[in-house]
């Protein structure tokens, strides 16, 4: 089964290059026969109908649009009654539920940013309730004699509660800087002035991974934007040492090279470095291979580096396209499509790179040719 989704990855990623493919929402919802489902477009401060679909006698309904990267949208039952998706454009999102209980036990399968977002909307729910409950009690009994030893203990579980799933969101943005299911994970609230997530290292490079890869993202400039006013208004000691920092807003790569010895990508810290997506079989990729051979010549002297990732799946091919080629540069792969570094980098297309400099930080993206030469030619 692994081997056929890696396969199946890499025949989306080797064709979509320069195509716009559409998303499509089919579902099931049990009780929902005759009514209709709504699917809103979510805005930084609004939303929007887009479009409609009355359900058939057995709960079945089928929308479609286009989107050029991760978007989100509400899909809206009722009011109060929806499940937030997050979808890009080569997603065929599935979704299952009930009627009378949309909101609290839908599924969602074949959209994997949907899946993050319903994990966050699930913890969060789940956290929250626990906490208005002692919340509740707690009130109750504040002013009962001889309660004070359970009610510190009430306190002492309220908190751990809140931190235990604070860390969970933390972990969360720091395992996932390039998704956009980061900007729902960074404004989920406890009350209009509490935040969830408190760590203000990871909050500060998410959203400047996020603005490298979607720069034109409203929701993303919102984050960008915002994020500095966030961090003022969380009142933390260290806040001035923190801005000063730099963040690393690339996560890091492990994989064997053709020897099988691991390679990380920030090893190479200190060099300039192309992280770069290809595979053996696509012929634009071996074309661009050219370019870069000639460029990785005229500058590896000068502190650049090449880190190339294939997404292939035959091992003798990949190796043999490396010879052929003369990639003297860390080769990289899996052979099961890379995924992982996929996911964490958000590619959908091959070719595709990412120019990233001293420190780790992306400067520029899908730089081709002349661009690529012009780039390092003014940073070397």
């Amino acid at each position: 089964m692994n081997r056929i989704l890696a396969l199946l990855a890499i025949v989306l990623l080797t064709v979509s290059c320069g195509k716009k493919y559409n998303y499509t929402i089919s579902g099931k919802i049990e009780g929902g026969a005759g009514k209709t489902v709504y699917l809103n477009l979510l805005l930084t401060s609004s939303q929007k109908t887009i479009d409609s679909a009355k359900m058939d006698q057995a709960g079945e309904f089928n929308l479609k649009g286009k989107v050029s990267n991760p978007t989100f949208f509400l899909l809206k039952l009722s009011e109060g009654n929806f499940a937030t998706l997050l979808l890009d454009s080569t997603e065929h999102a599935t979704i299952t539920g009930s009627y009378k209980h949309f909101a609290s036990d839908y599924t969602v399968g074949g959209s994997d940013n949907s899946s993050k977002v319903r994990e966050l909307t699930f913890g969060y729910a789940r956290a929250k309730a626990k906490m208005d409950s002692i919340r509740l009690l707690y009130n109750k009994h504040q002013y009962d004699a001889g309660s004070q030893s359970e009610l510190e203990r009430m306190n002492k579980e309220y908190l751990k509660i809140a931190g235990d799933y604070s860390i969970y969101v933390n972990d969360f943005v720091k395992r996932n800087p390039f998704s956009m299911a980061s900007v729902y994970a960074l404004y989920q609230k406890w009350d209009e002035n509490n935040y969830v997530a408190n760590d203000f290292q990871s909050m500060k490079t998410a959203a400047s991974a996020l603005n490298a890869v979607y720069p034109k993202n409203d929701q993303v400039k919102a984050l960008y934007s915002n994020a500095t006013d966030l961090l003022k208004r969380q009142k933390n000691a260290n806040f001035n040492t923190l801005m000063n920092e730099k963040a690393i807003n690339s996560p890091d790569v492990k994989l064997p090279d053709p020897s099988g010895i691991t390679q990380t990508l920030w090893s190479l810290h200190g060099k300039y470095v192309l992280l770069h997506f290809w595979s053996a079989k696509d012929r634009t990729c071996r074309i661009q291979n050219q370019v870069l051979t000639e460029l990785y010549a005229k500058y590896k002297h000068k502190g650049f580096e090449i880190y190339m990732v294939s997404v292939d799946d035959d091992k003798s091919v990949w190796t043999a396209a490396i010879a052929e080629d003369h990639l003297t540069w860390i080769n990289v792969g899996d052979m099961k499509g890379s995924i992982p570094a996929l996911i964490s980098f958000n590619i959908h297309s091959i070719p595709y790179n990412y120019l990233l400099d001293k420190q780790g930080n992306i400067v520029a993206q899908n730089l081709v040719g002349p661009a690529l030469n012009a780039t390092l030619a003014k940073m070397l």
